[in-house]
């Protein structure tokens, strides 16, 4: 009875583990690189938030447009203000 309990408890726990097919991790320099695998990578993460708004590529595919588009707007050109005396 000992000798069948343990195996039978073994596998049990490999049939609840599942193996998910590993994904390679992409940068945020690739993403902001290839536009068009960003998109794909925006549209599946938005599409299902609850499962992949978490996951490394999402993140980084996020971040990527958050860059682009903020490199297309481009920044203000602010000059320090070194002639502005106080006081007197």
């Amino acid at each position: 009875m000992k000798r069948i309990i343990l195996p039978l408890v073994i596998a049990c726990t490999l049939a609840g583990c599942k193996q998910e097919q590993a994904e390679a991790i992409q940068s945020v320099d690739w993403y902001k690189e290839n536009t068009n695998e960003r998109i794909e990578r925006l549209a599946k993460c938005r599409a299902n938030p609850g499962e992949l708004a978490d996951t490394p590529n999402c993140i980084n595919a996020e971040q990527a447009a958050s860059l682009a588009d903020t490199s297309k707007r481009g920044g203000l050109d602010v000059q320090p203000m070194t002639d502005i005396k106080l006081g007197r």
